[in-house]
């Protein structure tokens, strides 16, 4: 990590479909200086998500894109090293969505919502947790499944993205609750891991010959719970296959990032809907922030009993966010894809 400048990624130009490298720009920047009621932090992790796909156009979404010349977005943590607000010290450890993908970054605590900056402890977890199972992901599994999904004994949950940052807590928190877990994940090894975490059965959703007949046999009484991170052909193999009564979390599209910004053309399945008498909620987990203390201590609490387990990808470096980007985009992280800043 540079200690005599702030070596940052710019946004070059909107990008169509999946981002090619020269989306973004590495450059070098002065340190900045924290104004009044502002704190200059050190990033020691970047997070990478999703949602950073969604930021990269002019389309209008549920918050502000970057445009271009102006630093991509993105949460971090790290070390408070100057403090200009009282409630702020050198030596904290703030996590926020503020970061960016730099080295170096002014934050303004007390801002609402998602958008603040929040006091991390490094006693109760690694300090990355808080970009993980303790931050963002952790969040949107807990609300998505619980508040949305409203598990009941008994019910089959499917999970698209099994083994993602979102989709591996999802699997065992729905376990908790008493619920049968189903995972739809990329390749084996990923597979793998979501049996040892809990998952009753696993589908290979690029190597099995029929997705639908696949997910039928795992799901004979019909699917209750479908969380949905993924959208495209494997919404449309679960969307048949529906309980009557189902609830469907839409929380990510990952599979049409190649097609971002165009229609989501696929099979028009309302019917479905309307047969199972099923309902589907769009999820932001922004929505929940003002709870994010109680799922915060009960993540921690089962992770500390050992009732959930996770698993990170880490890339090194600044320079790696690209790379690390497109990774997420082309399915080929394992786990929740963070980079540690050197």
């Amino acid at each position: 990590m540079s200690t005599t400048a702030n070596r940052r990624w710019l946004l070059v130009r909107y990008p169509e479909g999946i981002p090619p490298l020269d989306t973004w720009r590495l450059e070098e920047a002065p340190i900045p200086e924290p104004g009044l009621g502002q704190i200059l932090v050190k990033a020691h992790w970047l997070s990478v998500d999703p949602y950073m796909r969604a930021r990269m156009s002019p389309a209008r979404s549920y918050a502000q894109g970057v445009s271009p010349g102006n630093v991509m977005t993105g949460g971090g943590v790290g070390e408070v090293v100057a403090s200009n607000h009282p409630a702020w010290k050198k030596g904290d450890i703030a996590e926020s969505m503020q970061f960016g993908w730099q080295e170096w970054s002014v934050l303004t605590p007390g801002l609402p919502g998602s958008s603040g900056v929040n006091r991390v402890d490094p006693n109760l977890a690694p300090i990355e947790s808080s970009l993980f199972w303790l931050g963002m992901p952790g969040l949107t599994a807990y609300f998505g499944l619980l508040d949305v999904g409203r598990p009941r004994p008994g019910d089959t949950v499917v999970v698209s993205a099994a083994a993602g940052a979102v989709g591996q807590l999802v699997g065992q928190i729905a376990n908790l609750a008493g619920c049968r877990a189903i995972a739809i994940a990329s390749d084996d090894a990923k597979l793998a891991w979501c049996r040892e975490i809990g998952f009753a059965t696993t589908i290979n959703y690029r190597t099995v010959q029929d997705l639908g007949a696949a997910i039928e046999a795992a799901c004979p009484s019909g699917v209750d719970i479908f969380f949905d991170n993924t959208g495209g052909p494997i919404h449309d193999a679960v969307i048949k296959r529906l309980a009557v009564g189902a609830r469907i979390v839409i929380c990510g599209r990952i599979a049409l990032a190649g097609q971002f910004g165009k229609p989501d053309i696929g099979e028009r399945l309302l019917s479905d809907l309307l047969v199972t008498r099923s309902s589907a909620h769009g999820f932001l987990v922004t929505d929940w922030w003002h709870r994010r203390d109680e799922a915060r201590r009960r993540l921690a609490g089962w992770h500390r009993e050992g009732k959930v387990r996770v698993r990170q990808d880490i890339m090194a470096g600044i320079e790696r966010m690209p790379e690390a980007f497109l990774r997420l985009l082309n399915g080929k992280n394992f786990g929740k894809q963070l980079v540690k800043i050197l």
